[in-house]
Formats: C-alpha cells, sequence, structure tokens
C-alpha cells in the first residue's frame, strides 16, 4: 500500500487539539505523489519491521501490535526526505494501517484509516500533532477540512486540469535541508494558547479564516489569488513562535517574492523543511532559479487517489 504526503496551503496548527476542539479549525491541503509505501508479508520467521529509518520502525512496530500481528514482516520506502514538513510520517502511519488491514482482510474507510493512524502517533508514540496530514494521506486530492469536537468535515475540492497543471506548475517547492522541531514547537504554541495569549489566538484565528478562504479559491482555479492568500498566511504563521521562521527560509522567501512570487510559506510545523512558492504565472522560471540557489528544489505532481494498493 502507498500514501501520499501533502502540501498545506494553509489553516496548519488549527487542526491541533485543544483548539480544533475548542475554537474549531480549517485547513486548506493538497495531497503530493510523493509516497511512504508499505509491503507487508506473512511470515513468522521474520523481523517485525525491517525499514532502515528509525521514525518509520517505530510507526510501522506500533501499528503492528495495534493490529496484535506478530507474524509479519514490514517494510517501509519512501521517495521524500524525513522532516520536510511534508506529513510523511502521517503518510507512513496510514500506508501501514491500510497494508496491516490488508493483511487481515478488513476494510476500512479513509477516515477510520486517518484517526487510528493519528491515535498510533498521538498515543502510542507520544508525538503531538493534528489530523490534517492523516487525512491528506488517506484521501487525496485538494481538500477542504474543518475540525470540530465531533469530527471531521471533509470537503475534495474539484480540481479541473487546468486547475492541476496550474498548481504543478506555479508551485515550487524547495528542500532547505534543515529538519524540523515540530513537536517542540507544537507543544510551545498550544501552551501559549491555552495561556490564551492574545497574539497567538488572533493568529490561529486569521489562519483558519484564510484556509476556508483558500478552499474556495482552489476550487475556483484562481491561482493569483492563492499566492495572496497563502502570503497573508505566512504572516500569522511566523508570528505563532520564534522558532516558526528561520534564516534560510526568509532568505528563500524574500528571493523568491524579489523574482515574482505572489506568495510563499515554509510547510507543516516549520523551523526547517520545505518552502512553498506560488510564483507569477509568467515569472516560473525566475522564482525557480532563485529558490534552486539556496536549497534542493523538489518537483511534484498531485495526488488524486490517496491511498491505495500499490500496481
Amino acid at each position: 500500500m502507498r500514501a501520499p504526503t501533502r502540501i498545506d496551503f494553509g489553516g496548519g496548527w488549527t487542526d491541533v487539539p485543544p483548539y480544533s476542539d475548542e475554537m474549531g479549525g480549517f485547513v486548506c491541503n493538497i495531497a503530493i505523489a510523493r509516497y511512504a509505501t508499505v509491503t507487508v508479508t506473512l511470515d513468522g520467521d521474520a523481523p517485525l519491521s525491517t525499514t532502515r529509518r528509525e521514525e518509520d520502525r517505530s510507526i510501522a512496530d506500533a501499528a503492528a501490535r495495534r493490529f496484535r500481528l506478530r507474524d509479519a514482516q514490514i517494510a517501509v520506502q519512501s521517495d521524500f526526505p524525513i522532516g520536510a514538513g511534508l506529513g510523511g510520517s502521517s503518510a507512513v502511519g496510514v500506508a501501514t494501517v491500510a497494508a496491516l488491514a490488508a493483511a487481515r482482510g478488513q476494510r476500512m474507510t479513509p477516515t477510520a484509516l486517518a484517526e487510528l493512524s493519528r491515535e498510533i502517533e498521538i498515543s502510542d508514540l507520544g508525538v503531538p500533532g493534528g489530523r490534517q496530514d492523516h487525512y491528506a494521506a488517506a484521501y487525496g486530492g485538494a481538500l477542504g477540512l474543518r475540525f470540530l469536537a465531533t469530527g471531521v468535515d471533509v470537503r475534495p475540492l474539484p480540481l479541473s486540469p487546468k486547475t492541476r497543471a496550474e498548481i504543478e506548475h506555479r508551485c515550487v517547492v524547495v528542500y532547505t535541508g534543515q529538519s524540523r522541531i515540530s513537536g517542540d514547537t507544537i507543544e510551545a504554541v498550544l501552551g501559549a494558547y491555552r495561556a490564551r495569549d492574545p497574539r497567538v489566538l488572533a493568529a490561529l484565528r486569521n489562519m483558519r479564516e484564510g484556509a476556508e478562504l483558500m478552499a474556495d479559491v482552489v476550487a475556483k482555479g484562481d491561482i493569483d489569488r492563492l499566492g495572496l492568500l497563502v502570503a497573508d498566511q505566512w504572516k500569522h504563521q511566523r508570528s505563532l513562535h520564534d522558532a516558526i521562521p528561520t534564516a534560510l527560509i526568509d532568505e528563500i522567501i524574500e528571493r523568491g517574492k524579489a523574482a515574482g512570487a505572489l506568495g510563499a510559506k515554509a510547510l507543516g510545523a516549520s523551523g526547517g523543511g520545505c518552502v512553498l512558492l506560488i510564483a507569477k504565472r509568467d515569472r516560473v522560471d525566475e522564482v525557480r532559479t532563485a529558490a534552486a540557489e539556496l536549497g534542493e528544489l523538489f518537483p511534484f505532481k498531485i495526488d488524486e487517489a490517496g491511498v491505495e494498493r500499490c500496481a
């Protein structure tokens, strides 16, 4: 089974409890064809997990315990760097849960896969975080996700062939090569929210409302407007905590804007990882050139299937 990673256009952080339960959250994201691929082989003599990356091994082993499966070999392969801010660990979790369910002959809905993957990450592994990454991995495509105490409302956003091509062409993703500090950053931001820090409350509200606008804009295919909303999103996101922006991220964004980017933001919890730049229609090459001087360009295609069995 394989599951995609994602690009978060806006609303990240508002999907994390207790904010999402108390205030309601909203995220607009899109799944990309950079995958975690998980293979389960039933073999009583095999080791439980043969994946190389420790984080992936932990997820695979925890998921196997959930399924009470001791006679399986679980192999994980990923075509994205760890700590890239693309929701990679959630892609691993969703793909692993789906593969184990298939090995057991169980059918699970995308929502059930997303929720069990998150439960494993939060409860079994003690990794703080929200829900958006798991839902992107399970559902695929472009999504408007509303998070409430009562559950998650999933709104698939239609993408015309023209809109899909324009997103893939004009959205420039660059990998900084720096690892993120998402766990520590998330705890710090949540602590400020619990303390009712006015700056953090205002930023989260603005991020949620901006993401709601983004969902309609993506559905209409207005990439110019999306770029401007992404710029506004970053202004609020970076104000949540001093560790979110870095000198390299700021330089990538500034150079990108000078080269013709309408908007840019760091992906995920930040402190490193990837940066998204949305270029003006006639300035894509200039933005790519500027970004490539500071990091590794990360080309992508949109995934519309979500978690699925590999061909």
